[in-house]
């Protein structure tokens, strides 16, 4: 059929449209895409941050703020107190919570058609993930010293030279972790807008010669149309999900990550 026909040629456009686009001058200088709705998504949610915060009193009223306060009870419990402990969750817990609602603000503002996520691009999850390496890092340097900080990679017990084998996987896989923090969200979100914009290619494509022109032949040919669109619905739902997923992960693994560095051994 025509639409299958055009189809590839519309993927290698939609593949196209998700690279670093400048909106306002050029790649070096100017403002892409990416920084454009990354700026949009911190507007945003410093506008639901002071919203709550005027909502909030001593008891939250209001849907709005107690979704909001569900979400801080749930990272308090579940990640600060449940991964850090009663003891330090709360010099933490300021950290945790910005990253969720940073990311899952980029992430359900990049679903929105015609809107592109902030974690959609390498640099801003890698800017993350660097943010999470050098804090672990301090803190792991805070709690025990540099040099016990290099030393705690090890784990007590083992004997030489094994010891030092381990030591340095250990080196090798916390060097690794800001790699694989950023990898795992950015193509997480690259991936399912891909997918997001392949259905709605799909529906366009089929339900294109029906606008054009009204006839029984474009009716039936548009019956297509109709299943891809309840699939991209279905998909949307989905990635919406995924995006408070990846939040959520990428939040739990920097809670892991901070406990590991407070840890006086492994």
């Amino acid at each position: 059929m025509e639409a299958f026909e055009k189809l590839p040629d519309e993927i290698n456009h939609l593949v196209s449209s998700f690279s670093s686009i400048p909106v306002v001058g050029d790649l070096v200088s100017g403002l892409t895409q990416y920084t454009f709705w990354l700026i949009v998504s911190s507007i945003v949610l410093l506008i639901i941050m002071f919203a709550f915060a005027k909502r909030v009193a001593v008891v939250p009223r209001g849907r709005f703020a107690n979704a909001i306060e569900f979400v801080i009870e749930y990272l308090e419990n579940d990640v600060g107190v449940g991964i850090l402990g009663k003891d330090s969750w709360r010099r933490h817990l300021p950290l945790l919570g910005t990253l969720f609602m940073f990311i899952v603000v980029n992430n359900i503002i990049g679903i929105i058609p015609g809107m592109k996520p902030g974690t959609g691009t390498i640099s801003t999850t890698a800017a993350l993930a660097l943010v999470v390496f050098i804090y672990f890092v301090a803190v792991g340097m805070k709690n025990h010293g540099a040099w016990g900080y290099i030393k705690s990679l090890a784990p007590t017990g083992v004997m030489f030279p094994l010891n030092i084998l381990i030591w340095l996987i250990e080196l090798i896989s916390t060097l690794l972790r800001p790699i694989t923090l950023a990898v795992r969200l950015c193509c997480n979100m690259f991936a399912g807008h891909i997918v997001l914009g392949s259905f709605a290619l799909m529906v366009s494509l089929f339900a294109e010669p029906l606008i054009e022109q009204l006839s029984a032949a474009n009716v039936l040919g548009a019956i297509p149309s109709l299943v891809f669109g309840a699939i991209l619905f279905v998909i949307y739902a989905i990635e919406i999900f995924v995006g408070i997923i990846q939040a959520y992960v990428f939040t739990v693994l920097t809670a892991v990550y901070i406990q590991g560095a407070e840890a006086e051994g492994h």
